[in-house]
């Protein structure tokens, strides 16, 4: 698998509490932190979870998570990001799988 041509990821840390995190990530906008909010409201220890990209010509989003006592919220974060890794692998075989089919005149 190809690694993007860019930097890596620049990850900011605004605010850390017992259950709040607040994030700004750089060069990233509604494409990552929509998929990334939507997978973080399915836990149910997450009491919340936003983004705000503050200004539509610089892509540094604030991303904000806040979860229910005993879960810390970087441990949601990493099991979302790891979920979302998961759903791009699935993603990834069906559609290799479908092609497949589709060369085989099964499709």
């Amino acid at each position: 698998m190809k690694r993007r041509d860019t930097a890596i990821m620049k990850l900011k840390v605004l605010r850390r509490a017992a259950q709040e995190l607040k994030l700004e990530i750089e060069g990233e906008g509604h494409t990552l932190c929509n998929l990334l909010e939507s997978v973080l409201l399915e836990d149910k220890d997450v009491e919340f979870a936003g983004y705000d990209v503050p200004h539509p010509l610089i892509s540094n989003t604030i991303f904000f998570i806040r979860t229910k006592k005993g879960k810390k919220p970087e441990d949601a974060l990493v099991e979302a990001i790891e979920k979302i890794r998961l759903m791009g692998q699935e993603f990834s075989e069906a559609i290799k799988s479908a092609l497949e089919a589709w060369k085989k005149g099964e499709g």
